[in-house]
């Protein structure tokens, strides 16, 4: 506003503005290659900021200039302003004619337009047109989703691959994603991708909204094929237990200037309490902060909401309130502004000149100098009717002042007679407005008067006695539910509506295992129709069901529950069967066989029926009445040289099939060939991602001699590029296919061979996708502790009703269990067990699970394998006991010897013996005491040990089926052969190396020593030096998986010794403390690495292990392993990773090495406060015509000054004399393109960095041609994606060398490049077309 002060005006201005056109855009007509401006004024505090298609000239001027115009040049043009305070736009048409052809407009919006402009195409016939013959494209599909099962905040990816013949570049299906038949497209809620042969759509983040029947349509001219699956999305977890769900399906009706009408759909609640009401919240487009509208819950699911500020946009949501608390919120709606829905209809054409034609807005056309009162109002109706709220529309009246009109609404209660104006928060100019605060059940008559500046006019002609609705209550309870078998997993449920409805929504379906109370949600979405596919039961359990009905107030009484059902597949009769091929024929008869059909329809096949013709003619007659079991027969009384067809059907329980696609021609002519037939019945099993085996039987006609081998072919699904899997032929009728490519679907045949050479070609199989079945497991081979039998184990990842395991050797099934051969099956784990294994048994030995997906697996035993699993069951059928010490000596008083040994454990019926030399002594020659036998401890003692007993000492011990034996050389006057001068040792190096230590003496050439762990030879790398006499066994990478016991022995001839160290408890605790003591003193600076899922603190040291007493810390909070945090290493380093790092992450971190004596710390401040950031100026959506210039420019900020890079499509974009990258003062940065071409469309990304960090900005740059429509630019707001800080940036280095082999050094991850993403920028406006 303007205030006089003396004779000065000073400008006050408002705290609050948002944007508003003092002076709109106006439309032009004009003829081609004339010129044409496009102009405005807008008013706003802070000053709007312009952004569409037109560049801001001053601060509140803007125009857009045509110089030339074209009739590219026709469409509506846009400017938005925007402030923090919201955003207002203006529209205007520019129509560009043609001289020699005028384009086709809308009449009734350019009247000055004639209409016979639209005759010559309505002479137009459609015998005129020449008929369309669309090519006929089939289409399969391979693989399909099924349905998916999760909960809010999850996601869900739905997916299908198909075969398309022809498979034609220009003839592609066109794929349509429906959800409970609404077409979906692609948006920041859903994401589809469509290519050649697949689509598939992604909901990165589930809402019970997306709830429903998911359809794929792949449309073509000749027809469509389609499949559906549910899509089932849960409640998340409630924000305090037993709250509500959240609301859904946020719709928004009748938005006006100041307020729109929300409405909304109520969530289930099978176990939590009733909804009390409900809160509607909304948001202004361009901030986040959410304010609630009500102040008390509201008990039914639909409200006004008024007070809105004029061309401001906004966010609505809703939540829901019982007794325990408030609900999440529901997924917000879709951005509405409020506007005056009637703006664009208030349109006036006025010709200039017979040349020009400008379209203003009525109340803009200059009508002279009337100074009066518009007219009354006409047609006053009511369009819809609630409790509180009526809303009313009429007829304006015909208006020519340039002075603006608006309207007064008066209401009367029919009870009272008087009428009474109706208060709006801002004036009315559209002929359509809700009046609100009505009350229930009342009658009211309404009338509407128009006003200017010079008065008001009469009054309208009022409505009719109006009653708003009263509140009718929730719809009565739904009629008897029914459930009937569909599928072994699901369920068909109906019921009858309620008697009822009450404005009824739709219904929740409830389900229940019998015999339990725990009911759960079938459906979390409300479902219209009264009946409902409950998905996901489990196979062979019994439910029960009950619905409700729900309305806008709530939920109705549950139905009765439904009678309880077991979950099986209803029976149907069998899909037809298909591929009929011809194995032999000998001019008077045919064998056929052919592929069981897709489908057995819940029970087995019992029965075959095969009819034939005469090719050319269509009576089909029976070849045979007793009906077939098997797949493979042959035809009898033929005549030679006729040709004919068969068909094919299958039988089981429920009926008799339909017949099969009708075979190829056979000639009924003799097979003379010396090469093979064709190999028929191909079948697969453990399919993997890169490999599957194949199986087949041999062919009937064998040609001129014996067959020898086979040779299997593949192809990719589609192509005839055939490829030989095999070079050289297998002679056993299976092979493993490898070097398979994961998720290709391939088909195979196989071509037998002889010596006449390579025979015909099978039929090609069915497709098979190259892809492992989810959660599929291998089979094991073991050698059982106990008993020593070979075992072969399978778990199965699938089990259904009837599944059965079936073992095979060589992919033949074994039914010969003479040998001792046991199969025991668990459950879902299946054995397979050799009591009596012998060298035989070596082969492939394979298991499939009937009834899943193809569960399956093989285990080969080579012959190799084979002869080490007998020897390790032949040690563990006769057992040794192990000794906890060899047999030892010591020399008692009087010339006595004493030789003693201690086993692990003995039974009191353990028996010895003792030889010396090899000659056993007994009698008087030993004496022997026998401790205690928890001790294990047996010793003999010599009475007269001289010089002549010098030699080799036995000591043989059997308990039960174990044998022991230790011997012991005594040379001259008692010393030993070779043995341990010092024992077992462990030695931590300088370098955090570990080293086991011991030292031998009395050693000769043939004396060898070895090293054990836990009875476990250890080959090292380095042979022990015996010449030194000092063994050493280096432990690489000491931690308790090194841990245990170690021993080392020493032999010749003369007899053997014997040292170990068990390294546990405080010998593993001690070396842990010095390994801490020298890589703490050794630790360096803390260094920061960038990874693909956030920021790595590391600390680099001589050597690390997890059992080192090592601490974390956020300032003084001590940090434990997390999903947030994960605390690690590698043998070179200590590091530290922040998952997902965000603002509360920052600050100082610390790590603390602590061994006995002393504690190291290192910090690292990673407060970040300067990292490098956009400050604005870059739009989400660029969209420019060919051969013009581009320019993306932005304002960066940092301390100190950042990088600026750019990336096209994930690469960096290289500066050359196209594309010119600058940064202005460590600020202004920009990219140019000059002369953009339709190559330079695409995602390009602004990364802005410093040491402690960036950001990244994500625009998409959309090049179109001269003469092709401006494609349409969606705005979006998305955070801009945070960069933490990246190597190489200035760290200190690490102070040591790299750690030795017992640690080996590992080198520090590169960071990953930034990964770009999208800034928070202004939302571009939508392009009208």
């Amino acid at each position: 506003s303007l205030s006089k002060m003396g004779n000065k005006y000073v400008r006050e201005e408002p705290m609050i503005r948002g944007p508003k056109f003092l002076v709109r855009l106006r439309s032009h007509t004009v003829y081609e290659n004339t010129p044409v401006k496009l102009f405005c004024t807008v008013e706003g505090f802070p000053m709007p900021n312009s952004d569409g298609y037109i560049d801001l000239e001053y601060p509140n001027f803007a125009f857009l200039c045509f110089y030339r115009c074209s009739t590219d040049d026709t469409a509506q043009y846009t400017v938005v302003a925007s402030n923090i305070h919201g955003q207002a736009s203006s529209q205007a048409s520019i129509i560009v004619k043609s001289r020699s052809f005028y384009p086709l407009l809308p009449p009734a919006l350019f009247p000055s337009l004639s209409s016979s402009l639209f005759l010559p195409f309505s002479c137009l016939s459609a015998a005129m047109l020449p008929k369309i013959h669309y090519t006929k494209i089939n289409i399969t599909f391979l693989e399909k989703f099924g349905p998916v099962f999760s909960s809010e905040g999850g996601s869900a990816t739905l997916s299908a691959t198909m075969i398309v013949e022809p498979n034609l570049a220009n003839l592609q299906p066109e794929a349509q994603w429906y959800r409970d038949d609404t077409r979906l497209f692609d948006s920041k809620w859903v994401k589809i991708e469509t290519g050649r042969g697949f689509s598939t759509l992604t909901i990165p983040n589930l809402y019970k909204d997306d709830e429903g029947l998911y359809t794929l349509r792949m449309v073509t001219k000749g027809g469509t094929a389609e499949h559906s699956a549910f899509v089932s999305v849960a409640d998340g977890p409630p924000p305090v237990p037993k709250a509500p769900g959240a609301p859904m399906d946020i719709k928004i009706h009748d938005a006006n200037r100041d307020y729109v009408i929300v409405s909304w759909k109520p969530p289930n609640t099978t176990t939590e309490g009733p909804i009390l009401g409900y809160f509607v919240d909304k948001c202004e487009v361009g901030t986040e902060n959410w304010t609630q509208c009500n102040d008390h819950p509201i008990k039914i699911c639909k409200y006004p909401v008024s007070g809105l500020f004029e061309s401001h946009s906004y966010y609505f949501r809703v939540r829901a309130v019982n007794s325990h608390g408030i609900s999440k919120p529901s997924r917000m709606s879709d951005p509405i502004a409020a506007l005056d829905p009637t703006e664009f209809e208030r349109l006036h054409a006025k010709k200039l000149g017979g040349k020009l034609d400008v379209v203003s807005y009525h109340d803009e056309v200059e009508g002279g100098f009337l100074i009066k009162p518009p007219g009354a109002p006409s047609g006053i109706s009511v369009s819809e009717i609630d409790r509180t709220y009526v809303v009313l529309s009429w007829k304006a009246p015909a208006y020519f002042s340039s002075a603006p009109m608006w309207y007064y609404i008066e209401k009367c209660l029919a009870e009272s007679g008087a009428w009474q104006r109706v208060n709006t928060q801002v004036p009315i100019r559209s002929p359509r407005y809700a009046v609100f605060d009505l009350a229930e059940g009342k009658q009211y008559k309404f009338r509407v008067l128009s006003a200017n500046i010079y008065g008001t006019s009469e009054p309208s002609e009022p409505t009719g006695l109006i009653e708003t609705l009263q509140l009718k209550g929730v719809p009565s309870a739904p009629g008897q539910v029914i459930s009937t078998r569909e599928t072994d997993t699901s369920v068909l449920i109906q019921w009858a509506p309620p008697k009822e409805p009450n404005n009824l929504i739709g219904y929740y379906i409830d389900q229940c295992v019998q015999g339990s109370k725990d009911w759960t949600s079938a459906n979390h979405k409300p479902h219209k129709s009264p009946k409902f596919v409950v998905s996901g039961l489990t196979t062979g359990e019994t439910y029960m069901f009950r619905v409700q009905a729900i309305n806008e107030i709530g939920l109705s009484d549950e139905s009765q529950e439904s009678t309880p059902l077991t979950v099986k597949a209803a029976l149907t009769t069998p899909s037809a069967p298909y591929d009929i091929a011809l194995l032999n024929c000998d001019g008077h008869s045919m064998v056929l066989n052919w592929k069981k059909p897709l489908h057995s329809g819940g029970a087995k096949i019992k029965e075959y029926y095969v009819d034939k013709r005469r090719s050319g003619t269509t009576m089909w007659r029976e070849v045979h009445i007793p009906p077939l079991t098997e797949r493979l027969y042959k035809v009898e009384g033929l005549t030679e040289g006729a040709v004919y067809q068969f068909q094919v059907y299958a039988a089981n329980l429920a009926g008799l099939g339909p017949a099969s696609k009708h075979s190829a021609d056979f000639t009924c002519e003799a097979w003379n060939m010396p090469e093979p037939g064709p190999a028929y019945d191909l079948t697969f099993c453990e399919v993997r991602d890169d490999s599957l085996v194949v199986e087949w039987q041999k062919p009937v006609y064998t040609g001129s001699g014996p067959i020898t081998g086979y040779h299997v072919e593949y192809a990719k699904t589609g192509t005839s590029d055939w490829t030989t899997a095999n070079e050289k032929v297998v002679s056993h009728r299976f092979l493993k296919v490898t070097g398979l490519k994961e998720g290709t679907s391939y088909v195979l045949r196989v071509r037998a061979v002889n010596a006449a050479g390579v025979g015909m070609a099978s039929m090609a199989s069915d497709p098979m996708t190259a892809k492992a079945v989810a959660g599929s497991q291998e089979v094991s081979c073991v050698v059982d502790e106990k008993s020593g039998d070979i075992v072969l184990s399978f778990d199965s990842c699938q089990m259904n009703v009837g599944s059965q395991f079936v073992w095979k050797k060589d992919y033949k099934e074994i039914t010969d269990f003479s040998k001792g051969v046991v199969i025991k099956t668990e459950g879902s784990n299946s054995k397979m067990i050799f009591k009596n294994p012998d060298k035989e048994d070596f082969g492939t030995y394979s298991v499939s699970v009937t009834n899943t997906e193809g569960v399956s697996s093989s285990y080969t035993i080579s012959a190799e394998e084979l002869q080490k699993m007998l020897a390790l069951s032949y040690d563990i059928r006769h057992p040794i006991i192990p000794l906890k010490s060899e047999l030892a000596y010591k020399i008692l008083e009087r010339g006595r010897m004493r030789f003693w040994l201690q086993a692990e454990e003995i039974s009191p019926k353990v028996t010895y013996k003792f030889f010396a030399n090899n000659k056993e002594l007994s009698g008087a020659d030993v004496r022997y005491t026998r401790w205690k036998n928890i001790y294990g401890i047996i010793e003999f003692i010599m009475d007269h040990f001289t010089v002549e007993n010098e030699g080799t000492f036995t000591f043989q011990i059997t308990d039960g089926g174990g044998k022991a034996q230790s011997s012991l050389v005594l040379i001259g006057d008692g010393k030993r052969g070779p043995h341990f001068s010092e024992f077992l040792s462990l030695q931590i190096g300088d370098d955090c190396s570990v080293t086991l230590v011991c030292k031998v003496a009395n050693l000769k050439k043939e004396s060898v020593f070895h090293w054990y762990r836990e009875d476990t030879e250890i080959i090292p790398d380095v042979k022990p030096d015996l010449g030194s006499g000092v063994c050493k066994l280096p432990i690489k990478l000491f931690s308790l998986k090194t841990a245990g016991i170690y021993k080392a022995t020493i032999s010749d001839d003369r007899g053997k010794d014997m040292s170990q160290i068990d390294i546990s408890g405080k010998v593993f605790d001690d070396a842990i403390n010095k390994i801490s003591q020298l890589a703490g003193a050794s630790a360096a600076e803390l260094v920061i690495s960038c990874t693909a899922t956030g920021i790595q603190l590391q600390c680099h040291m001589k050597y690390y292990t997890s059992e080192m007493n090592i601490t974390w810390y956020h300032g003084e909070t001590k940090l434990s392993h997390s999903d947030k945090i994960v605390i690690g290493g590698t043998p070179a380093m200590a590091t530290m990773e922040v998952i997902e790092p965000v603002e509360k992450d920052k600050g100082k971190y610390s790590i603390v090495i602590i061994d006995p004596e002393n504690s190291h710390k290192r910090t690292l401040d990673l407060s970040g406060d300067d990292r490098g950031k956009v400050i604005g100026g870059l739009p989400d959506v660029v969209t420019i015509m060919e051969k013009k210039t581009l320019s993306l420019t932005c304002t960066v900020c940092g301390d100190p000054k950042p990088q600026v890079s750019w990336l096209k499509n994930g690469a960096e974009v290289e500066p050359d004399d196209q594309y010119v990258v600058s940064i202005d003062q460590g600020k202004f940065a920009s990219l140019t393109i000059k002369g953009v071409s339709m190559e330079d469309s695409g995602r390009y990304t602004m990364i802005v960095q410093n040491k402690f960090g960036g950001e990244s900005v994500d625009i998409v740059v959309s090049v179109y041609r001269h003469g092709e429509k401006m494609p349409e630019a969606k705005p979006t707001l998305t955070p801009k994606t945070i960069i933490p800080p990246k190597l190489p940036i200035e760290l200190p280095q690490p102070k040591t060398q790299p750690a030795p082999s017992p640690a080996p050094s590992a080198t520090s991850p590169t960071p990953p490049k930034a990964a770009p993403g999208r800034g928070v920028k202004s939302p571009t406006p939508t392009r009208r077309k």
